[in-house]
């Protein structure tokens, strides 16, 4: 009996802080309609977030790419040139590559370094009493904090995964030079006959996706945070697992979606 009264009162308590991050996705949508007239000040906040989102994930996205990109090429090669059907490699590397995997691991990257630090500093701000200050001056938190953070995570992500597109295929090119003597012009050839503009269409979408949901659950978790420094912590961790589940659902449903229309 205890042990049903528990999980009552955990589904209970979860179904009501799946409605409070609704309610607070709603609010924030309404703010970023109105996003253009705010003050000059918020558009920094802005440009900083894309900073420390894009420009300083670009090392680590550059190794990651170019990583990926050649072990698709020498992998691809190795087994089907077996069968006589080598030419299906930039089939695969277009499937795999730009319909998947730039954009999941892109989204996971950003969780990793600007979802935690979205979910550590407004939970830091709540402790310290600056989200009150902000109140005192007559300055709304969420236009301020976090709507600046959304747009800056979505712009960031969706330029990142074009760089891990462009940097993922030129990979392949360099890695197949030096195992396989390969013509870029041939190469890359091959390449945009098998790519699609749905291909775009679906790795650009599922980047905004992506973007919106991790910085809406990295910020909904900050705020969250009440009195205790270390709530902070744990309201990183669960907005790390949160917006993991998040962006593989995501995945996944844009994916059936794409294949099903």
């Amino acid at each position: 009996m205890l042990i049903t009264e528990k999980m009552y009162r955990g589904f209970k308590d979860q179904f009501a802080d799946i409605y409070q991050f609704l309610l607070f996705s709603v609010h924030i949508f309404r703010k970023i309609i109105s996003f253009r007239r705010q003050r000059q000040a918020r558009t920094l906040v802005l440009l900083r977030q894309i900073l420390f989102t894009g420009f300083e994930a670009l090392p680590l996205i550059s190794f990651l790419a170019l990583s990926i990109g050649g072990l698709i090429i020498i992998q691809g090669y190795n087994i089907l040139e077996n069968f006589g059907q080598s030419n299906l490699v930039f089939v695969i590397l277009v499937t795999v590559v730009i319909r998947e995997l730039s954009a999941i691991l892109t989204a996971l990257i950003v969780i990793a370094r600007s979802g935690t630090a979205i979910s550590t500093e407004l939970g830091n701000m709540v402790i310290n009493n600056e989200i009150n200050l902000l109140l005192s001056l007559g300055i709304s938190p969420v236009s301020y904090l976090v709507v600046s953070r959304v747009v800056g995570v979505v712009v960031a992500l969706i330029t990142l995964t074009i760089y891990f597109n462009l940097a993922a295929l030129l990979g392949g090119w360099l890695f197949s030079t030096l195992f396989y003597p390969i013509n870029f012009n041939y190469f890359f050839t091959q390449l945009f006959q098998q790519l699609a503009v749905t291909d775009i269409i679906i790795s650009v979408l599922k980047s905004i996706f992506f973007g919106i949901g991790i910085a809406l659950i990295s910020s909904y978790q900050g705020l969250k945070v009440n009195i205790a420094s270390t709530e902070v912590p744990q309201r990183t961790i669960k907005a790390v697992v949160s917006s993991i589940v998040f962006v593989v659902f995501a995945d996944i449903l844009i994916t059936a979606i794409f294949y099903l229309l």
